[in-house]
């Protein structure tokens, strides 16, 4: 039987380099990408079974990168491996695109038992991620509602935040410095300065 083929997206050579010597024996590691917009260009030439991908990286974080690479490759399987352990980021994207939420302060056990689950239909997510959320139902059963931010509005406020100025995001975006200064606030702040 041929061995799952795997996709890792990190931006941390350290990171990457400890997953390849880990998992190599029992998966086929097929690429590498350091960043969301290299795993767009690099998993649909490559079309693995399953990416590894963490939520932190540059120039295209990995929870914009996993929306839109569940829709270039539906069969793919997305497991989140992240050090981030907020609850309703880990419900937004097994809700929308990942198939797992992995905690990168798990042991290798667990990360080997996710792969596999995943590999085989099922949802998995970290004992913690799942208490922390049991937690949180019981103390608020309610869900808030907020409005997501646009897909633009996620870009635009990653590459200002990692220290782009308005005319750098532009640039990088293809767009005109004034469609970044529209994007960066937030279409309900927008509505309530209008007021």
């Amino acid at each position: 039987m041929a061995k799952p083929r795997l996709l890792i997206a990190d931006d941390h050579a350290l990171v990457v380099e400890a997953f390849k010597k880990l998992l190599e024996p029992e998966f086929e590691i097929i690429g590498v990408a350091s960043d969301g917009r290299e795993l767009l260009q690099l998993a649909p030439v490559t079309k693995p079974d399953m990416v590894l991908l963490d939520l932190g990286m540059p120039l295209l974080n990995g929870f914009d990168a996993g929306r839109r690479l569940k829709k270039l490759l539906p069969a793919a399987k997305i497991l989140v491996l992240t050090m981030n352990e907020d609850v309703d980021t880990a419900t937004a994207a097994l809700r929308e695109w990942a198939s797992g939420y992995v905690l990168k302060s798990s042991d290798v056990a667990e990360l080997r038992q996710a792969i596999i689950d995943v590999m085989n239909g099922k949802k998995y997510v970290s004992q913690r991620i799942a208490e922390r959320k049991a937690q949180q139902f019981i103390r608020d059963p309610r869900q808030p509602q907020n409005r997501p931010l646009t897909n633009r509005q996620r870009e635009v406020l990653q590459l200002l935040a990692e220290g782009h100025s308005m005319k750098q995001a532009a640039a990088e975006l293809h767009v005109t410095s004034r469609t970044i200064a529209f994007h960066k606030i937030p279409d309900h702040a927008r509505i309530r300065s209008k007021k």
